[in-house]
């Protein structure tokens, strides 16, 4: 069973799905959907087109240049059937896939190490063009701290009464703290 790339976005081509253009002078096109038929119907380029993989390699969102590649390159070579050398070249394939795939994330946070900073960035801007609708939140905040507070008290309060341990008085607590802020 072979698995073939489609010509337009490089995604697999299982058999028995897609379909196959064949060019007068004999090229094979073979595309895993009608979208892709379709837009090489319409002489679109792969690489301005945002959801193939052309795409994503020209603007540096994939790896473009890896030795892992080469494993995949197209191999028309007869070789005699060996049940040592078919164990070999699936543990070789697996150990491949793990390594392509720690690279691809190695890869990927390199890729996005700035963007943490950036979005941040956009937060900071954002925030400061609609601070209207933050305000009134932020007038309340002490108050709802204030609410927080108690209601933690009175949990906990509650909790050593279930205890049966001395319960110091809440309220002549908040007083005393209510009357240090004002003073």
């Amino acid at each position: 069973m072979r698995i073939e790339k489609c010509y337009f976005c490089s995604s697999p081509c299982y058999p028995g799905h897609g379909m196959v253009f064949v060019r007068n002078d004999s090229k094979q096109f073979r595309f895993c959907r009608s979208k892709c038929h379709r837009n090489f119907n319409k002489k679109r380029n792969p690489r301005k087109v945002a959801w193939t993989k052309a795409y994503r390699k020209t603007r540096g969102k994939e790896m473009a240049v890896d030795k892992t590649f080469e494993f995949e390159k197209r191999r028309n070579r007869p070789v005699k059937y060996d049940r040592h050398l078919m164990g070999k070249t699936i543990v070789a394939m697996a150990r491949v896939d793990e390594i392509r795939g720690a690279r691809e994330e190695r890869f990927f946070a390199n890729r996005m190490k700035d963007a943490k900073a950036e979005k941040k960035k956009q937060a900071r801007v954002e925030i400061e063009q609609s601070i209207e609708l933050l305000a009134p939140a932020v007038a309340k905040r002490e108050e709802v701290m204030r609410n927080v507070v108690d209601r933690a008290r009175a949990r906990i309060a509650s909790r050593k009464k279930a205890r049966g341990e001395k319960v110091e008085t809440s309220n002549a607590r908040s007083v005393t703290a209510t009357a240090m802020e004002e003073g």
